[in-house]
């Protein structure tokens, strides 16, 4: 069974960190690129980052490029998202999601998201 558990979410004050992380299971790791969502309320979801396990290649959104840092650890099969300088419009329930291959294509699974509060 796949399955893709995020953790690490929580309420923080403007300014401050939090490290999401993503924890894989029931498919090959090192085939699959992960990605990292979120949907703000009333807000579409929109893709924030992603890693391909295979060979590192990383992938920003313009709206965090500089503040998050996306990192695999191929040993544990989990991906982690270090989130910076937070600001308010960061909140949102955060995914992460798997692909086969690269970022390129639509996600094949999804974790249940957790909840990223940023009070200003």
């Amino acid at each position: 069974e796949v399955q893709l558990v995020e953790s690490g979410g929580g309420l923080v004050q403007a300014g401050g960190s939090l490290r999401l992380s993503c924890a894989a299971s029931g498919f090959t790791f090192d085939d699959y690129a992960i990605g990292w969502f979120r949907q703000a309320p009333g807000k579409e979801r929109e893709g924030v980052s992603c890693i391909s396990s295979s060979d590192g290649s990383t992938y920003y959104a313009d709206s965090v490029k500089g503040r998050f840092t996306i990192s695999s650890d191929n040993a544990k099969n989990t991906v982690y998202l270090q989130m910076n300088s937070l600001k308010p419009e960061d909140t949102a329930v955060y995914y992460c999601a798997a692909v086969e291959g690269d970022c390129s294509g639509p996600m094949d699974y999804w974790g249940k998201g957790t909840l990223v509060t940023v009070s200003s």
